[in-house]
């Protein structure tokens, strides 16, 4: 029998507890919600940017949604502008650099890649 919870669980980015993933300038956090704890196949959570410029390399597939403000992801040349509402799909492998003033959630494939990746 599997320890994965057997119901649904809703999360808020209100009580979401972030960690600091960029700055100065500016500032970036990350709030992760659903982890290897909850499910090894799928991730997600919250994030917070407020001017820092982070790049960063993706081991996994990622989809963002923006729920507030504007961010901005700047990958093989061309920036992406993600607006509340839109939602921005980014495949494994993919050098970036995310910007802008936004705060907005993200779902990755697969949940466990820091382990995949020899990172844990």
């Amino acid at each position: 029998m599997s320890d994965m919870p057997t119901r649904a669980i809703k999360f808020d980015h209100r009580d979401t507890t972030f960690r600091h993933r960029g700055g100065p300038p500016g500032h970036a956090e990350v709030g992760r919600t659903v982890d290897t704890t909850l499910s090894e196949t799928l991730g997600a959570g919250f994030a917070r940017w407020e001017g820092a410029d982070v790049a960063w390399t993706v081991l996994y597939d990622e989809v963002i949604f923006v729920i507030e403000g504007k961010l901005e992801v700047t990958a093989a040349g061309e920036t992406h502008i993600i607006t509340p509402g839109q939602m921005l799909w980014i495949p494994e492998g993919t050098e970036l650099v995310y910007g802008g003033h936004a705060l907005f959630g993200y779902a990755l494939y697969p949940g466990n890649w820091k382990a995949l990746h020899g990172l844990e």
